[in-house]
């Protein structure tokens, strides 16, 4: 690739470059690499994020009613758990700060597809699991005659994908060693998304809305345990990719 300077080269240098730097400073070609491996890690952990999470969705919705159940999420339920997930918790990891080895490793080729590298298997199993595990507890629900049981796959959703948000910031690193606040857009936004979630638990007009039951303290714990094994899962994947 040809460089030219921006300031003292010269206009045939230009025009035959690919790059010109503005600044004369070769060290301006890092800053650009380094930032453009940041944004295309960040571009597949939300695609990971997304995807996965949307997988975990579509099971519930098309396995419930195979399994017998009524329909397990209302149409607003889903538009409410898309907003939440991939617009909020989303945006926070769009942010996401270079990890350690950005410039350690080596060039990514231009013929690896965006799901390169073992990302489309993480996505598969990541929905399965969230789709399991939702809808195991909803069924549970229902066949105990429990009312709240839609309730419980809606809010065990919104839990599993605040839990996977915080996991998948980092490639390999735990969320404990990169530093829970060292994304505070993010931080901020996980705790908008449980504040949320639980107006729509609480709140009298939300309630009628959404067609919510409200939650024994109980049965809000099991979501957001089941947001806390997400992590826990998908830290442990970190831990053995990197022993």
């Amino acid at each position: 690739i040809g460089v030219a300077m921006g300031i003292t080269g010269t206009d045939v240098a230009k025009e035959a470059a690919e790059i010109v730097l503005r600044d004369d400073n070769f060290s301006t070609i890092v800053a650009a690499v380094e930032e453009g491996r940041v944004v295309y890690d960040n571009l597949r952990k939300f695609i990971k994020f997304s995807i996965a999470g949307n997988i975990g969705k579509i099971l519930v919705a098309l396995v419930g009613p195979i399994v017998g159940t009524p329909l397990p999420l209302l149409p607003l339920q889903l538009l409410w758990l898309n907003l939440l997930t991939d617009g909020l918790l989303g945006l926070g990891l769009g942010v996401e700060h270079a990890e350690r080895d950005v410039m350690k490793r080596p060039p990514q080729s231009p013929k690896a597809g965006i799901f390169a590298g073992g990302l489309w298997q993480h996505i598969a199993w990541t929905g399965i699991v969230i789709g399991v595990v939702s809808l195991g507890i909803g069924i549970g629900y229902w066949r105990a005659g429990h009312a709240e049981w839609q309730t419980m796959i809606f809010t065990t959703l919104a839990f599993a994908q605040v839990g996977q948000a915080l996991a998948v910031r980092s490639r390999h690193d735990s969320l404990f060693s990169i530093g829970v606040f060292s994304n505070r857009l993010l931080a901020s936004l996980a705790v908008a998304v449980v504040v949320l979630q639980l107006a729509v638990l609480t709140w009298t007009p939300l309630q009628e809305l959404f067609g919510t039951k409200p939650l024994a303290a109980f049965d809000f714990a099991v979501c957001a345990g089941v947001g806390v094994l997400v992590f826990v899962v998908l830290e442990l994947e970190k831990w053995w990719m990197r022993y």
